[in-house]
This record gives C-alpha cells, structure tokens and sequence, in this order.
C-alpha cells in the first residue's frame, strides 16, 4: 500500500463521482516549534509507575529525571536526588512508557496536521513509507527545533515494476537488473533511510534490488512481491514486510495453483484496484487452504533472519470491512473538511463491484488476517506496529497507532507484546536501540505519561495525560491547546492547486472496479 497508489487511485474515483479534490496544503499560521534553549533543564516525574517495555514488570512509586535530551535517572522516589530548580510533576497514579512508534505511515502534505497529531498521541518516532523532499525538509527543522514533530525515518521514492500499479509520476518503474540497480543507487543519492520494495517487482528486478541494496549498504523494506515467496525475501534479506499481501500464499496447500494465477495476472499501469481484487481471490484461497505445517516452516525462516512483519491490520479493517467502519467516528474534527467529506465516498467505492458472497468473503478475510499475525508472533517473528496512516479513510495520523495496538491484542498478543511492537521492537529494527524505546537510563527523553496502566487494557495507551519528546514536555493543558489548533487547521484548509486537481482527475481513467 503505497502512499500515493491508493490514495490517488481511491481519491480519484471520488473526485470523479463527486467533482470534489482536498487541499494539499495548509497555512503556516498555526505552527508549534519546539522551544529553544532547553538543553539543561531538568523534569522530574514522580511518583509514577514505570513500564519500561523491556519486559520487566511495572515498577511502582518511581521517579523518573530528565535533563535535557536524556533520562538521566530511574528509580524509586527517595532514591534519586532531585536537583534545584527542577520542573516537578508530580504524578500519583499515572503511568510512563517509552515514546511510541508508528513504523508505517503517508504523512499528508499538512504540516500543521499530521505531526502535531502524532506528537499529541504519543507518537515521537515515524517510518515514512514513500519519500519526498517535503518529509527531508519537515525533518530537518524538527532536528533544528523549528517544527515539533517526530523522529522521522524516511524511505526512497517506491519501486515498482513496470507497469506499476501505482502513480508512474512518482513511483519508479522497472523492467530489469539494470533499472533496478539505479533506482537503488538513486534511493541512496536522494537520501532516503531505507528502499521501498513494492508489489509488481518481476523476480529479477527484486534479487537485483537485493543485491544492489546490499553493496549499497542501505536496507530494502516494503511490500513482499506478488511472485516472491515470504520466505525467499526473508532470505534475500528484506528487512520488513509490510502489510500482509502475498504472505498467504506460502502458507497455502495450493500454494502451486496460487503462482500460477500469479503468473496470469495482467495488470494495466495505476490499475490498482484490478490488482486489489485479483489477489483477493488468491488470499482468501490461501487464507482457507492454510497449512500449519508449512507456516511453522515459513515463520521459522523468518524468526531466525529476524524479519519483522508490519500488518498494519488498522488498514484491512478498512479495506476487509468498510461497511463497519464508523462514519461519524469524533476524530474527524481532525482531518481537513474537504477530505472527510469524501471518505464516505471512498468506502462506498471500496465496496463496489462485490457481490453478497465476496463481501462475506472479505469480512471473513479479516479473521484470517488477526490469526495469522497472532500465529507469527507466537512462532517468534517479530512484529511491529504500523498504521498507514495518510493512505485510508478513517486512519488517523497518531490516534489509529493504538487502534494498531488494540488489534495486535485481539490477535492474541499481550498488552506487554503490543507495547512492545511499538516501542522496542521498532528501535531494534531501526538500529536505534541504545536511544529510544524504553525507559531506561542514557535514553533519549521520548516518553508518554498515561492515566491509566495499559497492560490491564491497552486502550489505556489512549489516556494520554501528557508527552515528553526529545525531553520536551507537552503537559496536558499544552495538548488540548495542541489538538484545537489542529482542529483549526481542519476548518481552514485551501482548495487545491490547479495541478493537483489535474493530477487526481487524470488517475480516472485507470479505475475500474471488478
């Protein structure tokens, strides 16, 4: 799921139903920069409990001493002098976590909206899917505190196959090796943290990437291909697999009738929905053919490679059953007038074209998909939590990552599990163990300050009392003013540029629905 193949494939179809297009931009009135000038200032947290999601149980009565970027100290109260003139908030009965991370999001170009939402709800590191210079430059003045935001982590422009099922304006297509071998090289110049693999690789594109990624020194993330088995990426060393296409298939006792339907499909360049709903009916052949047996094999591989899994099981909910979506869900005072006014036409157009039966199908699909991540965890992989916020109507930038955490629990997770996928597993992942992820001496001051303790419910990560990000604390009253700004910004968006109208208006031609 690209960040801009649904989207622009979804939005183009409401654009072409209702005549309408979504600003792509917001006034700079409202910014929130981060303050200056706090590098030696010391908070002191006390009286909280500490769940530091290393696995240790929560520990009671502590306090936690921030000076600065870094928790300097943890321990119990009368343990850790607090030094003069210290920030105290004194906390009985609340609980602390390590700053959350959302390892799969499309951030909107509105930077009043997406990255104050994501700081409001915890969320203090993101993974950025799909490259642009404007994710370099938000993240850049978030470094240099002029723009509080998250940690952004920001993939290249994705790669395709050719034709791609996505935007070619802003997608890489590539037919062979050698295209394959410069769209790494080019991921690599402009910058980006990791590669993004997609859906329509041919397999010699995909070892070329793997390869190329390899001698390049930069990792490949994304999508597993419609013709690579789960486990040959595993092995060629593909980092994450994001969402859950294509990773039925091995898992299938009619995994060889599956490739050869693979082999068959013809997708047209952008046609994303006909490739939506052709391996549809291979997943739910896969999901209802399901092999213990070779699953355990499959999961095995992937646990030893320590290949993590992004489900991103926020999503399917839309995609599997956009009927139970709630249409008049409170946090869309938060997206942009204009965009919440054509979601309901966006789940209208998801739901085209399907008969009685494949709509059963698909609700039914979703089942398979939270017993399938539920089985990967249990075999060992690891399981990260991610959103693709930014891409879906009613996924929402920071509060849809404890949705995620909520689902991962149905999937038989532990809330201890959950909170893990969003917090230390993603800094492993990200080779950022030492800094963020749990709260712990040395590390980095990201942290959430809950009302509620989250391993007896983990819908109480969304009691957010306050949030500490690079050791900059946003208390409660600096939240609710944070989240009405964003609520403003909501009310006062522009129409759209001529050329972002024509760009949505020109995806129509290539959306059907089968």
């Amino acid at each position: 799921m690209s960040g801009l193949t649904r989207r622009d494939v979804l939005r183009a179809a409401v654009v072409a139903a209702a005549g309408t297009v979504a600003a792509a931009a917001a006034p700079a009135s409202l910014l929130r920069p981060a303050a200056a000038g706090t590098t030696e200032h010391a908070i002191a947290l006390t009286h909280v409990t500490v769940i530091d999601a290393t696995g240790a149980p929560p520990r009671h009565d502590m306090t936690v001493l921030v000076q600065g970027q870094q928790i300097v100290a943890v321990g119990h109260r009368g343990d850790i002098p607090i030094p003069p003139g210290a920030e105290v908030l004194d906390l009985p009965g609340r609980f602390v976590i390590p700053g959350l991370c959302d390892m799969h999001v499309h951030s909107v170009h509105r930077e009043r909206i997406a990255p104050p939402l994501y700081i409001a709800n915890g969320v203090t590191t993101v993974r950025e899917m799909a490259g642009s210079p404007l994710f370099h430059q938000w993240r850049d003045r978030v470094e240099s505190g002029s723009l509080l935001g998250p940690r952004w982590i920001i993939g290249s422009r994705i790669i395709d196959g050719a034709p791609t099922i996505g935007d070619p304006a802003s997608f890489m297509e590539v037919g062979n090796e050698e295209e394959a071998r410069q769209a790494v090289r080019q991921a690599k110049r402009e910058g980006a943290d990791f590669v993004k693999v997609y859906s329509r690789l041919s397999g010699e594109a995909y070892r070329a990437i793997a390869e190329e990624a390899r001698l390049q020194r930069i990792p490949f993330a994304g999508h597993c291909p419609d013709v690579v088995p789960l486990s040959h990426a595993s092995a060629a060393g593909q980092r994450s697999i994001e969402h859950l296409f294509s990773t039925f298939y091995e898992t299938s006792t009619q995994e060889a009738d599956i490739r050869r339907a693979i082999a068959d499909l013809e997708i047209g360049q952008g046609d994303y929905t006909a490739w939506l709903n052709g391996i549809h009916r291979l997943e739910w052949t896969a999901a209802t053919s399901y092999s213990d047996e070779k699953a355990a094999r499959v999961f095995a591989r992937l646990a030893r490679n320590r290949t993590r899994s992004v489900p991103t099981l926020t999503a399917y909910r839309v995609l599997d059953r956009p009927d139970e979506v709630a249409r008049t869900d409170e946090r869309l005072k938060y997206v942009p007038v204009s965009v919440a006014a054509d979601w309901p036409l966006v789940l209208e157009f998801l739901q085209a074209g399907r008969t009685v039966e494949q709509a059963a199908e698909w609700r039914e699909l979703f089942q398979h998909r939270l017993a399938f991540v539920g089985a990967l965890g249990h075999a060992g992989v690891p399981v990260l939590a991610g959103t693709d916020a930014g891409d879906l109507p009613y996924v929402f930038p920071g509060f849809s990552l404890h949705d995620e955490l909520a689902f991962l629990v149905t999937a038989r997770f532990t809330p201890m599990q959950a909170l893990r996928a969003a917090t230390l597993e993603p800094a492993r992942l990200l080779g950022l163990e030492r800094s963020v992820g749990t709260v712990e001496w040395g590390k980095v001051a990201d942290l959430v300050v809950l009302d509620a303790d989250p391993l007896a419910d983990i819908t109480n990560t969304r009691k957010i009392h306050a949030v500490l990000v690079r050791g900059q604390l946003i208390s409660a009253e600096q939240r609710t003013r944070m989240l009405a700004d964003v609520e403003q910004a909501a009310q006062e968006e522009t129409d759209p540029s001529p050329s972002t109208a024509r760009r949505f208006a020109g995806c129509c031609d290539a959306v059907t629905v089968r």
